[in-house]
């Protein structure tokens, strides 16, 4: 038979393509959205370096002075923005020291329990937080710090202390700030730790046993080595939000007598911004959050597999 009347089947792409098409057809959603939602907004990324004028495009509005730096200049040269600054990283900081390690914590110990009933009932008290708005935290922080009224400043007082003021006072509203977050958050971050635990082969579990092993032993030398690649993952996309803040936490605990530490990046963008018109200046400091959150985000990437750890990519 001639080359010409051979029949050529179908091509590798079109053979994989008939296998998997469903998986494409559900990966198009989200595409469309990233694309709508996160891709075409960086368009308005410009307004950074232009003078904003509600009438006019984003193509159309005149350049900033100082070719185009002005307002990157006149944030940094505000006061406000660079207390904002250190308090937004010092506050991630401390987020990350103390709040970190507690569902990792967490999540070792819980792995531990025997009694299954048991563990389903602290899984299910240490989620609920997280469902929490802060607005209705907030109010339960105010019924149990209040200086005179909370219960435990009256719990304090009953026992001849003197009362501690959690919330009008900014090293004690600093720590009070780390609890309730770490409170909040701790039982829900844990799930992805316990997921890797799941996922570490039982057999190595019971060849220790049989060596002589004891429970701290296995989760030392197993269990942590079995879920150091997630806590690298997760630490790295950490390190990457040192800048970065959301807007709930800090708005709602926040008050005037401790506005010093309170304020925070993403609260000075709303005073600025949505309440003082000044969208440019808030647009040029929240491209530069995102700018350096990358730089972070890279170099402990860079730093991890230089470690010999797998890293995000």
């Amino acid at each position: 038979m001639s080359g010409a009347n051979k029949k050529h089947g179908p091509s590798r792409f079109e053979v994989y393509l008939s296998k998997y098409w469903q998986l494409y057809v559900l990966l198009f959603l989200p595409v469309l959205y990233l694309i709508v939602f996160k891709y075409i907004p960086m368009i308005y990324v410009q307004i950074a370096f232009k003078k904003y004028s509600i009438i006019q495009s984003v193509w159309e509005m005149p350049w900033a002075k100082n070719h185009g730096m002005q307002y990157f200049i006149q944030a940094f040269s505000n006061p406000d923005f660079r207390r904002a600054l250190r308090n937004t990283v010092c506050l991630n900081l401390l987020d990350l020291v103390v709040g970190f390690p507690i569902p990792i914590i967490f999540a070792l110990i819980l792995n531990e329990i025997v009694f299954t009933k048991f563990k389903k009932v602290v899984q299910t008290i240490t989620y609920m937080p997280h469902f929490l708005s802060w607005v209705i935290i907030y109010g339960l922080a105010l019924q149990l710090f209040a200086p005179s009224t909370g219960l435990i400043n009256m719990l304090i007082t009953a026992l001849g202390g003197e009362t501690v003021p959690f919330l009008n006072d900014t090293t004690h509203w600093v720590w009070t700030y780390i609890f309730l977050g770490v409170w909040q958050s701790f039982g829900w971050n844990s799930i992805v730790y316990l997921a890797a635990i799941a996922g570490i082969n039982s057999e190595l579990y019971e060849a220790a046993s049989v060596d002589g092993a004891g429970r701290f032993q296995k989760m030392w030398h197993i269990t942590l080595p079995g879920i150091k690649p997630t806590i690298v993952i997760l630490l790295i996309m950490a390190i990457g939000n040192i800048v970065g803040s959301g807007f709930d936490r800090p708005f709602a605990l926040q008050n005037n007598l401790v506005m010093s530490w309170a304020e925070v990046l993403s609260t000075y963008v709303y005073r600025y911004g949505i309440k003082g018109l000044q969208f440019s200046l808030t647009t040029a400091v929240g491209l530069f959050q995102s700018v350096v959150g990358v730089i972070f985000l890279l170099t402990a990437n860079t730093l991890s597999r230089k470690l010999g750890e797998r890293g995000l990519w």
